[in-house]
Order: structure tokens, then sequence, then C-alpha cells
């Protein structure tokens, strides 16, 4: 637990129900959050860009994910004066910082998987889901 340097609260705790720690847990734990941070990595995006690699989000829960992590500043959103309006999400210095863990988690998921369903597929995928 680390001090709050802030010093709204004594520590940030996320076992603790009340601490703020906990909704930015919730955002960076979602897959979206993990995969949207993953594919800004290699530079700025347009959001038809990102729903085509983030292959299964809806418009609806791409754009959720990206005003929370605007709001969050972890991403910058930039409106370029055009017709039509062209925009582009970027990741903040914040954002880079927590991409590296994601990255890291994004990795561990894929090297592993086998692993967690057995290599003969002795448990079923959707187990996971």
């Amino acid at each position: 637990m680390e001090s709050c340097p802030t010093g709204a609260h004594d520590v940030h705790n996320v076992y603790e129900a009340q601490c703020p720690c906990r909704s930015l847990l919730d955002l960076l734990a979602n897959k979206w959050t993990a995969l949207a941070i993953g594919a800004l990595e290699t530079g700025p995006m347009r959001f038809g860009a990102l729903k085509r690699l983030l292959a299964g989000v809806s418009p609806k829960v791409l754009t959720h994910t990206l005003r929370r992590l605007e709001d969050s500043d972890l991403i910058t959103r930039t409106v370029y004066p055009s017709v039509p309006a062209h925009v582009e999400y970027e990741l903040t210095e914040l954002g880079r910082s927590v991409a590296e863990p994601l990255r890291s988690l994004r990795t561990w998921v894929e090297h592993h998987l086998d692993d967690v369903l057995g290599t003969e597929r002795e448990r079923d995928e959707s187990l996971l889901g």
C-alpha cells in the first residue's frame, strides 16, 4: 500500500471497497482497455482503424472505452479540421506508462493459454468466457 500523494486518503488500497483505486483497476482490467492501449502503442490511430484491429468490439463499447481512457488522461483525442472530421486517438505519457504492464499481460495470455486450457483442450474454452 502506498501513501496517497494528494493527501486525499491515508493510503491507496485496491482491496478497500471505498478506495478510488478500484475504479482505475476496473478500467485497466477491462479487455477492451488492454487491447486499445496495446493498439495505440504503435502511434495515433483513427476510430475506424482501432475498430478493425480490435475485432469483435462494437462501436458503442469502443466509444465508451475511449471516453473512459480520455477521461483518465491515458489517451488524447485530437480532432483535425477537415470534412469529414478527422479524429485521432493517442496514448499520453501516463498511457504509455501503463502500456508496458498491459503488454506483459497480453503476452502472458498468448503464451499460457494452452497451459490453462490443456494441450488437448481438456477444458471447454467457454469456461474462460
